[in-house]
């Protein structure tokens, strides 16, 4: 098994990464805080005095301004493939009162910040329901159907994937090196190494310089999370525990 196009762009744009936002007919793209709330639905965090917050809100009270979320994948580690990037579409609307609390809410669930007791006040809580979903992945574009896409769940181990690939490679190269060279029957004078961990496996690069290949080590059923991704990854680094 491995991730769906939908649950790729859900884990994109959780919160996790860097965002860009384009507005239509106003010049950017603007740098954003962001977040998705349980629905899918993007939660864009804006100081109220910003050039952002300006476009946001047209001085004749005007429609919902249409907006893209624009967000790149940067790999975890190096030789590490990128997962892509996705664009979110919708209409921005700004929320206050009961919305703008029940919102702040569910951004403090992916980006917890002390700026969200400040809306209402420096900052401003907008949000806006997914009307067109694209992934920009190996070259090309796929469009991805919204209701598929708020169906999804971003994968809860993409947050903490470089945290694990920097100590499996700082602290226990070696062991997951020897690990992955029994499992995958790869000579002595190779040198695999995990390269990217989601919900569903690894995904190992091995080979000489010049020729390297990757593979996918799946799990027997997804991880739920980061106590169950430990015990999984336990074997590869105490030899003990393989015996």
């Amino acid at each position: 098994m491995r991730p769906s196009p939908a649950e790729i762009v859900r884990t994109l744009v959780a919160g996790w990464l860097p965002a860009l936002v384009h507005l239509a007919r106003h010049a950017g793209p603007h740098q954003v805080r962001h977040a998705t709330d349980p629905d899918g639905r993007v939660l864009l965090l804006v100081p109220i005095v910003s050039d952002l917050a300006a476009a946001l809100s047209p001085p004749d009270g005007g429609a919902d301004v249409a907006t893209v979320l624009d967000v790149l994948d940067l790999p975890p580690a190096a030789g590490a493939p990128s997962l892509g990037r996705a664009w979110i579409s919708g209409w921005a609307k700004r929320l206050d009162g009961d919305e703008a609390r029940r919102a702040a809410v569910d951004f403090a669930a992916t980006q917890p910040t002390g700026d969200l007791l400040d809306v209402g006040r420096r900052f401003r809580l907008y949000r806006f329901e997914v009307a067109e979903v694209r992934w920009e992945h190996a070259g090309g574009v796929r469009r991805i159907d919204p209701a598929a896409y708020a169906e999804a769940e971003p994968d809860p181990l993409h947050a903490v994937e470089a945290e694990f690939l920097a100590d499996l490679a700082d602290h226990h190269a070696e062991q997951v090196a020897g690990h992955l060279r029994q499992r995958l029957k790869l000579s002595g004078d190779e040198s695999p190494r995990v390269v990217r961990i989601d919900r569903y496996g690894l995904l190992v690069a091995y080979g000489r310089p010049g020729a390297t290949r990757r593979i996918r080590l799946g799990f027997e059923r997804p991880v739920a999370g980061v106590t169950e991704l430990s015990r999984l990854l336990h074997p590869m680094v105490c030899a003990r525990a393989v015996a």
